[in-house]
């Protein structure tokens, strides 16, 4: 189990993207996409998982930041299946809930194989700095179906959109952090299988 790294190149006509990830870091990141506000919320994730990330993407900006984010969300899940292998031995589970200042965030995973999100958060204003919100969701659906795993995301309170955001990413990586704990030696379903 000390070997839970993946690496990933993804090259499109709209990006190039490298990504590696460690399940067993320290929480330790490089992240370079291009879009400052996506890069704070990936390294809010990899410090609050402990897992050491390292992403490197160019895409086409001048259009706007949507390909991006899908494509390294993308990378971000493709990694983590290859990462967790069978998932011998992991919780499977996390949940966290998280508070940033005005904000709430509650996130609940599953690492089962079967992609879901359920995603329930409102923001005060479209952007955050240049950073359309509606690509939060586009990143989080498209990090959990390449990932294959339930991800349950509900803010029930937040006046900051920032705030909120912050919120998220921070639960997200508690509740990764917990679901591939090694606790066992036993895959974590009654049919043997994830």
């Amino acid at each position: 189990m000390s070997n839970r790294k993946a690496k990933i190149e993804r090259k499109t006509k709209e990006t190039q993207i490298t990504l590696e990830l460690n399940l067993d870091g320290h929480g330790s990141y490089d992240i370079n996409t291009g879009i400052g506000f996506l890069d704070h919320m990936l390294a809010h994730l990899s410090k609050h998982s402990g897992f050491d990330l390292n992403i490197q993407a160019k895409g086409d900006l001048k259009v706007d930041s949507h390909h991006t984010v899908e494509d390294v969300a993308i990378c971000l899940g493709s990694t983590l299946a290859e990462a967790l292998g069978d998932k011998k031995g992991i919780a499977r589970y996390g949940s966290s809930s998280i508070p940033m200042e005005d904000a709430m965030a509650n996130v609940s995973i599953d690492l089962s194989g079967r992609p879901f999100c359920v995603y329930n958060a409102n923001y005060i204003s479209r952007k955050i700095g240049d950073f359309d919100v509606e690509c939060i969701e586009e990143l989080l659906r498209s990090f959990a179906n390449n990932g294959k795993f339930n991800l349950h995301i509900n803010v029930p309170y937040g006046t900051n959109s920032h705030h909120i955001a912050e919120a998220i990413f921070k639960a997200l990586g508690q509740s990764l952090g917990a679901a591939v704990k090694i606790v066992g030696n036993e895959i974590p379903s009654t049919k043997g299988i994830l």
